[in-house]
């Protein structure tokens, strides 16, 4: 299971093994130089923050290193007696809509997944789905698979997967959740935002990866 120190701890030695400091590698990936800073991997109540999935794809980008590498840098000295791999169910996004994928949790059941080797994400229900077309751009491109967790915990900001109770299947940003409604910011602006009733949602799910 991937715990919040394994992640910063494979940052900061995916940082050294290449040279730079944490802000020095924020820095070559574009990003703010503070992003990786100790004092943002926690809130001031002592509420832990983990990083974005956008951000680790930008470093794995930036310095050349692959997802295998990233997930050795986790615990390198556990690597060879640990399983840190499992193997998640994918599907074309275009196909998640369609009936027989997912139970009423939203979590994948019957035929048809393929089967995409991931790092363990402490979900056994954890699910992919294969981006397909450029309406997620600039964040998803066509050919990006995004894991999805049913059981991970949802805050505002997150980028989840919903379904509605009429089978239409939307990734979006949650910007608001209220108890009876939630507002959904579109990935690609050219695409409208949404707001649904809690009612008219059959389930919610966050994204916690872009293999990209």
């Amino acid at each position: 299971m991937l715990r919040h120190d394994d992640i910063w701890r494979a940052i900061d030695r995916l940082a050294s093994a290449k040279g730079l400091s944490v802000s020095g590698l924020a820095k070559l990936a574009g990003l703010d130089p503070t992003t990786f800073n100790r004092s943002k991997r926690a809130t001031g109540d002592g509420k832990l923050r983990w990083p974005s999935t956008e951000s680790l794809s930008k470093i794995l980008s930036a310095t050349g290193a692959s997802l295998n590498e990233f997930v050795a840098l986790i615990a390198p000295s556990q690597v060879q007696t640990r399983n840190t791999t499992q193997r998640i169910p994918v599907i074309g996004y275009a196909q998640a809509g369609d009936p027989g994928y997912f139970d009423e949790a939203g979590c994948p059941i019957g035929h048809g997944w393929d089967q995409l080797l991931f790092p363990d994400v402490g979900d056994c229900q954890a699910y992919a789905l294969e981006i397909s077309g450029d309406s997620m751009e600039p964040v998803y491109r066509d050919g990006d698979h995004i894991v999805i967790s049913p059981s991970a915990n949802i805050r505002r900001g997150d980028r989840v997967v919903v379904r509605s109770v009429a089978g239409e299947v939307l990734i979006k940003q949650l910007t608001r959740e209220t108890a009876t409604r939630m507002e959904l910011k579109s990935i690609n602006p050219a695409h409208p935002d949404r707001v649904f009733l809690k009612g008219d949602v059959a389930w919610m799910a966050r994204i916690i990866w872009a293999s990209q």
